[in-house]
């Protein structure tokens, strides 16, 4: 055994792994591409544009390149997954799906990047992927930093969507926006998939599942370790302003059959359903696959019906 290589203090794998000299080293998300403003292959391009100058922060935007110079579109904005730990909108992982969705669905997309934990602890994702709604949000009127948004947003169809993390994400901003309210944005529909939600008291098959129990607390305790798993961060069912969810049309929620956190989407339908919020409901669930599979096998058959049920969903709420 080498006795000059750092002791591991947090073992996250097969995300990442922390030294105690301090070093992490991420196994995911780390592949990082270009945008593809002329890429003769895609029917998309997309570009990179700074949101938060303060905090180094930029969002890649996705627009068809079939558009007309005067087609407003829906927007959608993307929230990445990976524990809060690992990934970017500037992975090639997501990179290739945004493109994908992009086309399918006729969108356009902002693909938001935030602050990592541990560099940056929670709630530092949060408030970077608010600061991004807000910089979408001041082009309401047309005169906002950003071309293709001015030109092409239309801003009363506006969708939230993000995977794991990221759709754990999606669903703080649509709270978040209604107490806040921010001028200029109204939030048609919401897309969780696979979100990464979970609670002290297990629930559905997660009691026969201890080993991935004590996995998926690991990785929230380390993100937030003054946080416990009942807090609304984590556990929507114990936020009691759960059915005023900020948005005026329809929630998408998407699970995996063999994904730990599938009993957790499926409680989380349910329990908006009852809860009061005004909007309609509905879930997908697909079988025999395991957590965000679409990112890993995008071509799969159950992939590319998930991909046209996104796309359908976002049309219909538009």
């Amino acid at each position: 055994m080498d006795s000059n290589k750092p002791k591991v203090v947090h073992d996250l794998s097969p995300m990442m792994v922390v030294y105690e000299d301090g070093t992490i080293q991420r196994f995911l998300g780390n592949d990082l591409v270009p945008p593809s403003l002329d890429d003769p292959s895609l029917q998309v391009k997309s570009k990179d544009v700074v949101f938060s100058p303060e905090n180094n922060l930029s969002s890649r935007i996705y627009l068809p390149k079939t558009i007309s110079s005067d087609q407003k579109l829906p927007l959608l904005v993307y929230y990445h997954g990976g524990a809060f730990c690992i990934e970017s909108p500037f992975s090639a992982t997501y990179h290739a799906y945004l493109n994908k969705l992009v086309e399918e669905a006729n969108i356009i997309a902002v693909s938001v990047d935030y602050r990592l934990v541990p560099e940056h602890p929670i709630p530092a994702a949060y408030e970077d992927s608010w600061a991004a709604l807000k910089w979408v949000a001041s082009h309401f009127n047309g005169e906002g930093s950003e071309e293709w948004l001015n030109n092409h947003a239309d801003l009363n169809k506006v969708f939230l969507a993000g995977d794991s993390a990221g759709g754990n994400i999606a669903h703080y901003i649509a709270m978040r926006n209604s107490e806040e309210k921010l001028t200029g944005v109204d939030i048609s529909g919401i897309v969780l998939v696979h979100p990464y939600f979970w609670g002290e008291v297990a629930v559905g098959d997660e009691v026969n599942n201890l080993e991935g129990r004590k996995k998926i607390e690991s990785f929230w305790r380390y993100t937030h370790p003054n946080v416990g798993l009942d807090d609304p961060l984590i556990n929507p069912e114990c936020d009691p302003n759960l059915g005023r969810l900020g948005c005026s049309g329809s929630v998408l929620v998407i699970v995996a059959e063999k994904d730990i956190l599938k009993d957790r989407g499926w409680w989380y339908y349910e329990r908006l359903k009852k809860s009061g919020f005004k909007g309609n409901v509905e879930i997908m669930e697909a079988k025999e696959e395991t957590h965000v599979f679409h990112l890993f096998k995008p071509t799969c058959e159950n992939a590319i019906i998930m991909l046209k049920k996104i796309a359908s969903f976002l049309n219909q709420m538009s």
